[in-house]
């Protein structure tokens, strides 16, 4: 009997440790941000559904000043008795934070679908846009997007594609040695589910693509940025502070 109570006592302990290891990267059924590895590296994956949550995208306020940083659309937002749940960096920018491609926010459009041929990230084709409808969201690659005539409510443009319809961006290289902090956005399959992703390390563009396609699990993602890569979660503790924002993307309740 004593042999049989020490048997399971050392198993609840063994139990116990294993619970506490894991504790830190499982998130509980409620919080819609988790932690996870791919690769060596940690994310934080934060994941909301269209028909429980108000996804929508930021940039300037009613008279035309931009937010900038994450507090000052908190406030806002607080003042009109609303919560800022979440938040992210939503696109790129120029030096004056005006967003560098296609941008629509509730005080309308700032700039068309730019498809235009470039320098950087921004033109690294196919490039895509990121939109939200009052149902649904999804991601399309720019010039996809113009063909099909969507007109939602939200949107920005942004690039590289890191995945499209379920295959990687063709020009992400496997070998890459480029490393930055990288953040991006995935819809799934139906367009009912979001899942905004962010590295907590340096990363390559195709290791950040491949946490979409194999971890997140969807069709579609874009990347958004790897210069102020930055989040706002609060149920995990993260308030990142750091440059000025151009375009953000929000949930607000």
């Amino acid at each position: 009997m004593r042999l049989l109570a020490l048997f399971w006592v050392t198993s609840l302990a063994i139990a116990a440790c294993a619970e506490q290891a894991t504790a830190p990267d499982a998130a509980p059924g409620d919080q819609a941000c988790a932690s996870i590895s791919h690769k060596g590296d940690a994310y934080a994956v934060c994941t909301y559904s269209m028909s429980e949550h108000r996804i929508r995208l930021f940039h300037s306020d009613a008279e035309g000043e931009a937010y900038r940083q994450f507090n000052a659309l908190e406030r806002e937002l607080d003042e009109q008795g609303q919560s800022l749940i979440f938040a992210m960096n939503g696109g790129m920018y120029h030096e004056d934070r005006s967003p560098v491609g296609f941008f629509r926010d509730e005080f309308g459009d700032r700039a068309t679908v730019n498809t235009n041929d470039g320098p950087g990230n921004f033109h690294l084709k196919p490039n895509g846009v990121f939109w939200i409808s009052r149902f649904e969201a999804g991601i399309h690659e720019s010039q996809t997007y113009i063909d099909l005539g969507i007109d939602p409510t939200y949107a920005t443009q942004s690039g590289p594609m890191l995945v499209i319809d379920g295959a990687l961006h063709p020009g992400l290289n496997p070998d890459g040695t480029s490393r930055r902090r990288r953040n991006g956005v995935g819809v799934s399959d139906d367009g009912q589910m979001v899942h905004f992703a962010i590295s907590d390390t340096a990363v390559t563009f195709h290791d950040f693509a491949t946490l979409f396609r194999d971890e997140i699990g969807v069709p579609d993602a874009l990347f958004l940025d790897g210069q102020v890569s930055r989040i706002y979660a609060p149920e995990i503790n993260r308030n990142e502070l750091g440059s000025d924002l151009g375009p953000i993307v929000g949930v607000v309740e």
